[in-house]
């Protein structure tokens, strides 16, 4: 039954080399692969690829194809691609992988990376992973797990390049070369200790190897060196290593000793998934949604916050009740507020998602606040005036009645200054009170852009129409 699938590689192999040629292609040629139990098809089909496109095809793939996949080749799953694949799924791959495959991942990878591959797992994974590791690895990892999560001590790698600060730059070439076993795989700066092992500066390896041995490293270090305390939140963090522009930095506990040193890999990965939450709590499906997520996993999810939708909508439908007898009486009132209400709630969500996202990157502060919120409700008020002007005179020759076009276009003015001011001002009163201004902020704009645009549209149709 070989032959086929393996006719089919032959024909095809040099597309499939190409590592980003994740394509429907590549995926039957190992979906007959599989089904054939043609090992030799298997090991060529995903020997070009790089593991971040494993964890891909994992990712992309059945349960039931997985399975069958990993029982035939579960060496293909390296400590690469265990680092890539999504939490839920991890845990899922880490049950069907013999212990052995298991052991041989782990010890490729650096503590930084084997911390984020346990922390989240259940404890008898977590038990098996680290009976792989050496004493000092399990050591180094455990340690790490003793920080609060989310924090700089489980994000950073114990794998340290550190040397006295009163070394020269031949001294410190001569041991990074005979420690050259020991080294970590990816490292960007030397860093300088005092005789306590505080960090005092760090030497960028550019400038190292291009300086004359006899210079002093204290003469060479960069400006951008910025200690991290382990305890400082993991989003922080980030913000720093995207605000100086940093490659590397030391880790210090509360005495100001090394312990540990982050790099750019990872912090970028905290930026990437920050942004990543962010989205996926605006749209209110749960910030770690995915598509290999189950029916129930993912109904588990999204039910709250559609749960939250229907209470607002309550309210909403609450204050349209108050109404009904004005409804009853003018029809067209039924046919135009949702219009009233859906331009609201559309220019709520804008000011809103820039809020977040300022207020994420420190961009939105006590120091601008009122200027940010004024420039919002000048937004509102010129959007409000242009679409007043368009629904008056769609009132008008809709329906005929020119006090119509009147009442919709002074409730659009209203609901998008407040739609405006909302977006801003909620996510910011949220953020004070050290609620997840992403979490929480759309159903409270959303809530009040329906309540105040059919108040303001209904009331004013009482008052200036009945």
């Amino acid at each position: 039954m070989a032959a086929e699938p393996q006719q089919d590689l032959d024909d095809n192999l040099e597309d499939a080399r190409d590592a980003y040629a994740l394509d429907d292609s590549l995926r039957a040629q190992l979906r007959a692969a599989v089904v054939s139990d043609d090992l030799n098809a298997i090991d060529a089909l995903m020997a070009p690829l790089h593991p971040a496109d494993i964890a891909d095809l994992l990712e992309q793939v059945s349960p039931a194809e997985r399975g069958a996949w990993l029982t035939l080749r579960a060496h293909v799953v390296d400590g690469e691609v265990l680092t890539e694949l999504e939490e839920g799924l991890r845990e899922e791959v880490l049950a069907i992988l013999p212990d052995e495959v298991i052991a041989e991942a782990v010890r490729e990878l650096d503590s930084d990376d084997v911390v984020d591959l346990v922390e989240d797992l259940e404890e008898d994974q977590q038990v098996q992973i680290l009976d792989a590791l050496n004493p000092a690895d399990r050591a180094a990892v455990e340690v790490a797990l003793s920080y609060p999560e989310e924090t700089a001590g489980r994000l950073m790698q114990r794998e340290i390049v550190a040397v006295p600060e009163h070394w020269s730059v031949g001294e410190t070439i001569d041991h990074i070369r005979a420690r050259a076993g020991e080294l970590p795989e990816e490292f960007y700066h030397v860093i300088l200790t005092d005789p306590r092992m505080k960090p005092t500066g760090y030497v960028m390896l550019g400038r190292l190897l291009a300086s004359v041995r006899g210079t002093k490293l204290h003469d060479i270090t960069e400006d951008s060196f910025r200690p991290i305390p382990a305890n400082q939140p993991e989003e922080e963090v980030a913000y720093a290593f995207n605000q100086y522009h940093l490659i590397s930095a030391p880790v210090v506990d509360d005495d100001g000793r090394l312990v540990g040193v982050i790099t750019i890999d990872d912090a970028m990965i905290v930026l990437d998934m920050e942004a990543e939450e962010d989205l996926l709590r605006l749209a209110g499906v749960g910030e770690e949604s995915s598509l290999s997520d189950s029916v129930w996993g993912t109904t588990k999810q999204r039910f709250p916050w559609l749960f939250v939708n229907l209470i607002t909508s309550i309210l909403a439908s609450l204050v349209i009740a108050q109404f009904e007898e004005a409804i009853a009486q003018i029809v067209a009132l039924a046919v135009l507020m949702p219009i009233v209400a859906s331009m609201g709630g559309n220019a709520g969500t804008q000011a809103l998602t820039v809020a977040v996202r300022a207020i994420a990157t420190k961009d939105l502060t006590r120091s601008n606040l009122m200027r940010v919120v004024s420039r919002e409700a000048g937004v509102g008020l010129i959007n409000g005036a242009v679409f007043a002007v368009v629904m008056a005179a769609v009132g008008m020759v809709w329906f005929g009645s020119p006090m119509l076009g009147v009442v919709i276009a002074a409730a659009m003015v209203i609901n998008l200054l407040v739609a405006g001011l909302a977006g801003i001002i909620v996510p910011v009163v949220l953020d004070r009170l050290r609620i997840d201004p992403a979490l929480a902020s759309g159903a409270f704009v959303t809530t009040v852009t329906d309540v105040v645009g059919f108040f303001a549209f209904l009331g004013l149709a009482v008052l200036l129409l009945l």
